[in-house]
C-alpha cells in the first residue's frame, strides 16, 4: 500500500531507528526503577533479592540510583532528538545528513556503561556488564540465580530491538546507507537477523538445562520443571525460523512447501509458543491458579498474596493474555498492515516492553512470598530454613 509507505517514511523522518532503540532501552530503565520502586515502598527488598552490591555507608536506595542513571540517558536522549527535528525539520536529505546526531546519542547512552570512572553508579554498571558478560553465554550464577534470570527473560523481550540492532549495524557498515533512513530489514542476509533474535531464546534455554543438570537426581519435580521451561524457550525456535522462510519466499523457486502451507505452519507455531508461555507465565512465573482450580481455594489466584489488590493480579491475567497473542493482528486483514509499518513495529515493541515490565511485578513478588520473606522485613539471606514464617510457603523454585 502506498500509504503504508509514506507513513512509514514519515515516521522514520521524525524518529529514525537508532531513536527508537534508544528510546525502547532506556524505556525499560525507568521501568525497572518504577519497579523496584514500588516494590520497595511495599517493603519487597529487590535489592536483596537480587544481591546487590550496596556499601554499609550508602543509604541511597536502589531504585534512586536507577532513576539518576534513566534521569542521564533521557537528558541524553532529549537534546539530541531535540536538536534532531530543529536541524531536519521533516526534509528527507537533511535526515540523512544530520545522521551524527542520533549516532552520537547512541554511542554516548550506550559507552556510558564503559566509562573506566569510580563515579556514576560504578559498582552498577560493572554489576550489569559481569551479568552480561555470564549470561550471553547461557551461563547463570548459583547465589545470584534470581537477578541473572530476571536479565536473561528481559532479553527476550528485547530480542526483536536486538534484531533492529543487527540492522542498524550493518546499515552503518554499508556504504551509501544512513542509519536515519527508512529500515532495509533485509540488511545482513536472510540468516543473521533471525539468529540474532533467537540468541535471548537460545540464552534461557540454555540456562535451564544447565539448571536442570545442577538439581540433585532425587529432585525429579524440579528437574522436570527445568525441561519444561526449556521446552517452553525452543517454542521460540520454529517461530523465527518459518517467520524468516516467510519473509525470504520466492513464489518462482521450487518449494517444499507451498506459502499457504508455511503460513499455516507459522500459525501452529506461534499458537503454540504464545500459549505455553502464558500459561508459564500464570502458573509458573507468577504461581497462580488459573490452570489449576483444585490447588488453591483461592483459584484463580493464590492463597498468601503480597498485592492488597485482588485486581492486580486479574489484569496482569488479562493484559499478558493480550500481549501474548498480538501475532494475531496478522489475522486481520485490516491490522495486518500494522506488522509491516516501522511505526506498527515500534509500537507492538514497545507493548512487549510494558508486558514484561508488568511481568516483573508478580515474577518478583512470587520469588518474595516462595523465600518466605515476611512484611516485618527480616532479610531472607539470614533466614534459616526453619524460620519461615507460618503464614509463607515455599515453592519450587523453576
Amino acid at each position: 500500500m502506498d500509504l503504508d509507505v509514506d507513513t512509514s517514511e514519515v515516521f522514520t523522518m521524525f524518529m529514525p531507528l537508532p531513536y527508537r532503540i534508544l528510546a525502547l532501552f532506556i524505556a525499560g530503565i525507568w521501568g525497572w526503577g518504577f519497579a523496584v520502586h514500588y516494590l520497595h515502598s511495599i517493603r519487597i527488598d529487590v535489592g536483596s533479592m537480587i544481591r546487590y552490591p550496596q556499601l554499609s555507608t550508602d543509604t541511597k536506595p536502589l531504585h534512586r540510583r536507577v532513576y539518576d542513571f534513566a534521569f542521564f540517558q533521557t537528558v541524553v536522549f532529549g537534546f539530541s532528538l531535540s536538536a534532531f527535528w530543529m536541524f531536519t525539520k521533516g526534509d528527507e536529505q537533511a535526515v540523512i545528513d544530520w545522521e551524527v546526531l542520533p549516532l552520537s546519542a547512541f554511542f554516548i547512552i550506550l559507552g556510558v556503561f564503559f566509562l573506566p570512572l569510580h563515579t556514576f553508579h560504578r559498582r552498577g554498571r560493572t554489576r550489569i556488564l559481569r551479568m552480561l558478560r555470564r549470561i550471553l553465554v547461557g551461563g547463570i550464577d548459583r547465589d545470584a540465580r534470581f537477578a541473572d534470570l530476571l536479565l536473561s527473560d528481559a532479553l527476550t523481550s528485547y530480542a526483536k530491538v536486538l534484531g533492529d540492532l543487527w540492522v542498524n549495524g550493518c546499515m552503518f557498515f554499508t556504504k551509501h546507507v544512513s542509519t536515519t533512513s527508512k529500515p532495509d530489514r533485509e540488511c545482513g542476509g536472510t540468516f543473521f537477523v533471525p539468529l540474532v533474535i533467537a540468541f535471548p531464546s537460545y540464552i534461557r534455554f540454555q540456562q535451564c538445562i544447565i539448571e536442570y543438570f545442577r538439581c540433585p537426581a532425587g529432585a525429579k519435580a524440579e528437574r522436570k520443571g527445568h525441561l519444561l521451561n526449556a521446552l517452553k524457550y525452543s517454542t521460540a525456535f520454529p517461530v523465527i525460523i518459518t517467520s524468516a522462510v516467510q519473509r525470504g519466499f520466492d513464489p518462482n523457486v521450487p518449494h517444499m512447501l507451498s506459502e499457504a502451507s508455511l503460513s499455516r505452519l507459522w500459525l501452529l507455531f506461534v499458537f503454540i509458543n504464545s500459549f505455553y508461555s502464558f500459561y508459564w507465565d500464570v502458573t509458573r512465573d507468577w504461581d497462580l491458579t488459573l490452570f489449576h482450580p483444585d490447588q488453591s481455594p483461592d483459584y484463580p489466584l493464590r492463597e498468601i498474596r503480597h498485592f492488597a489488590p485482588s485486581l492486580i493480579y486479574y489484569c496482569a491475567i488479562i493484559i499478558d493474555f493480550f500481549l501474548r497473542a498480538t501475532w494475531s493482528l496478522k489475522l486481520n486483514a485490516h491490522l495486518d498492515h500494522l506488522n509491516t509499518l516501522e511505526s506498527g513495529i515500534f509500537t507492538l515493541q514497545l507493548l512487549e516492553v510494558f508486558r514484561r515490565w508488568m511481568w516483573t511485578f508478580l515474577r518478583v513478588e512470587k520469588e518474595f512470598v516462595s523465600r518466605g520473606v515476611m512484611a516485618g522485613g527480616m532479610d531472607f539471606f539470614e533466614m534459616e530454613e526453619g524460620e519461615l514464617g507460618e503464614g509463607s510457603v515455599k515453592l519450587e523454585d523453576f
